[in-house]
């Protein structure tokens, strides 16, 4: 057997994996308590097991309820990171070909569609929330029509991108739509919003993984609505949309910390933003007025800058954001024949060469982009 850390480990594991799939499910107890890998120290075959590529995690999910136990934990993610072998793939929730529904699909960093995801539990909503959270992703909440009639949900479900799968989650105490939302040490917050009978909330909630519970936390002091959400060092910052406090958009930027339990305020934040990321320790924003520009906030001294976007075939072009690889990827709202390229912005680069074109582009119009790494 290679040694671990060889170059041909993954290789091996991956062949040993296809080969003894089908005898491991007659020979190892499908028990929590059995080994990992009989005959090799837990530790030791929890290493092999992380050493094969990402595209086998969902069969390997099915060959005992110990491998699908270990492959779906903030464990595994972390020994893969140990190893040196976390993907990023980027996860897009994109229209059909005929325009009426959507599906999400999964692109490599070169752009390679991977696949498609099974289809998300419940009715098609709008004004959900989309976070990140342990290599899994959350879908929480949001507004629904069925025979003409509007419901807001409190449903929450989480994709494991590891075993490919859907699963419920406990719901949200508030059914909510338009509210901020991020995860922040490990676990999601959800703020504000519209709630059932169309009115603006100021609550919040908190959702903790290990317990599998939404928490209410302080309220903010004023109703918010079609704002977003961001963590910068273990704070949760809250800023755009409307507020009942002012009159049209709000600039007013709420901060909860969660270690004081409580919010503070302050007054440089930005507003009506149609697409918003964090790349590095840095939030990237466009707001509706200026199409052409990123926002760039450093949360280290509370201020920004405004960068200029290349015009690429139409001065209206919108954008979704979407990251990878600590870069941010524009990609155009706009389908004409052939359509625009995708711009990548990267932060980190020689000044003058910070915009190239990439070739990530997905099947249809982003309506939302999250990165997973696992």
């Amino acid at each position: 057997m290679p040694e671990i850390g060889d170059s041909n480990s993954s290789m091996f594991v991956s062949k040993l994996v296809r080969k003894t799939t089908s005898s491991l499910h007659s020979e190892v107890n499908d028990d929590l308590d059995c080994p990992v890998l009989p005959g090799l120290p837990d530790d030791i075959a929890k290493y092999c097991l992380a050493l094969v590529p990402r595209s086998y995690f969902p069969k390997m999910g099915g060959v005992s309820r110990r491998w699908r136990s270990f492959i779906k934990s903030k464990e595994f993610i972390i020994v893969r990171k140990l190893a040196g072998l976390v993907e990023e793939w980027l996860y897009v929730l994109t229209t059909d070909a005929e325009g009426d529904g959507t599906h999400w699909e999964v692109l490599d960093c070169l752009g390679n569609k991977l696949s498609i995801l099974p289809q998300m539990p419940g009715p098609m909503k709008a004004g959900f929330g989309v976070v990140v959270l342990n290599g899994k992703l959350i879908v929480m909440a949001g507004y629904s029509m069925s025979d003409g009639v509007g419901s807001v949900s409190s449903d929450s479900y989480q994709y494991d991108s590891c075993l490919n799968s859907w699963s419920k989650i406990a719901n949200m105490n508030m059914p909510r739509y338009d509210f901020a939302c991020a995860e922040v040490n490990g676990v999601v917050y959800a703020v504000g919003g519209y709630g059932v009978d169309g009115d603006s909330l100021s609550c919040a909630e908190v959702y903790n993984p290990e317990t599998n519970t939404w928490t209410l936390i302080e309220s903010l002091r004023r109703p918010r609505w079609g704002c977003f959400a961001c963590g910068f060092e273990g704070k949760l910052y809250v800023m755009g949309g409307r507020s009942s406090f002012t009159i049209g958009n709000s600039r007013f930027v709420d901060v909860y910390d969660p270690e004081e339990h409580s919010w503070c305020e302050m007054k440089n934040g930005c507003v009506m933003v149609t697409a918003h990321a964090v790349v590095g320790k840095r939030l990237f924003c466009m707001e509706w007025k200026n199409q052409r520009k990123l926002a760039i906030f450093n949360p280290e001294d509370n201020s920004w800058k405004v960068v200029g976007v290349p015009v690429i075939g139409s001065s209206s072009v919108g954008f979704r954001f979407g990251i990878i690889e600590d870069k941010l990827l524009l990609f155009s709202l706009e389908q004409e024949q052939g359509g625009f390229n995708t711009l990548l912005y990267d932060p980190n680069a020689t000044p003058g060469s910070e915009w190239q074109n990439s070739k990530i582009k997905p099947s249809g119009l982003c309506l939302c982009c999250v990165t997973i790494k696992a």
